[in-house]
């Protein structure tokens, strides 16, 4: 029995870490949509979540999400009608630790321009960013994000396949994990749409993690269209497994200048 508990304790060790490297990657819970940012506007955006009920431990260094507050500024110009250029500044309240600073991502992104008239929106994205070890195990992560997206009257739908992977880190040979995100929403009014957004992390692309340790969240949403120049998303997510923060509100403020 000892020595099964001994074999057993890298596996279990490496289980920790992988959870604590997911653990605080809800900073900018959002659905991409396709389409870029006009060039020669800004938007700015301010993304804000609080865990209600989640991993209350630090694991390896890496601060729990358990009751704490996340605020993260995305600014993203519109370069050409086709590419745009979104910048992240993540930040974190933890219970009796106050306000810190993350970390810092880049994401630049290109987009099927509309006048090719495709069935389907579709572009893609790529984001590269530093967080501090504290919060995270890699501390520089590298994002790969295709989107696509579709509109039937009022009925949206769009799908996020997104590939992640540590660059520095326990995690840096790994190779990219398939973290998949999707949304469907319907216009109840010509200002208020209604809908669920679900975001996942499966595991390595080359061999998926067992459903236990994977992430499943559901989030039902509120979008509030009041104006061209407003962005307003709002939902309470509920976790599906017990590696998935169970319970946690975000809130998506923008405005384009």
């Amino acid at each position: 029995m000892h020595l099964s508990l001994i074999r057993s304790l890298p596996f279990a060790i490496l289980l920790l870490v992988a959870q604590a490297s997911r653990c605080q990657d809800s900073y900018e819970i959002q659905v991409y949509g396709s389409e870029t940012v006009p060039r020669g506007e800004t938007m700015v955006e301010l993304h804000s979540n609080y865990t209600f009920q989640g991993n209350k431990n630090t694991i390896n260094g890496v601060l729990p999400n358990y009751h704490a507050f996340h605020e993260t500024v995305e600014i993203t110009h519109g370069f050409t009608p086709w590419f745009e250029t979104g910048f992240y500044v993540f930040t974190s309240i933890q219970p009796g630790k106050g306000w810190e600073w993350v970390g810092d991502h880049i994401r630049p992104r290109v987009s099927v321009p509309a006048e090719w008239h495709w069935p389907v929106g579709l572009s893609l994205s790529t984001e590269l960013g530093y967080q501090r070890r504290s919060f995270s195990e890699a501390t520089w992560t590298w994002e790969l994000r295709p989107i696509i997206d579709k509109q039937w009257g009022p009925l949206y739908v769009a799908f996020n396949p997104s590939f992640e992977r540590a660059l520095h880190g326990p995690g840096s040979s790994h190779g990219f994990d398939f973290t998949p995100s999707a949304k469907i929403s319907y216009d109840v009014t010509s200002k208020i749409a209604l809908g669920v957004e679900y975001y996942s992390s499966l595991g390595r692309t080359t061999h998926f993690d067992r459903f236990r340790d994977q992430q499943h969240q559901i989030i039902p949403v509120v979008d509030l269209n009041l104006s061209p120049k407003w962005e307003f998303n709002f939902g309470v997510g509920i976790g599906l497994n017990h590696s998935t923060d169970h319970l946690m509100a975000k809130l998506i403020l923008g405005r384009r200048f």
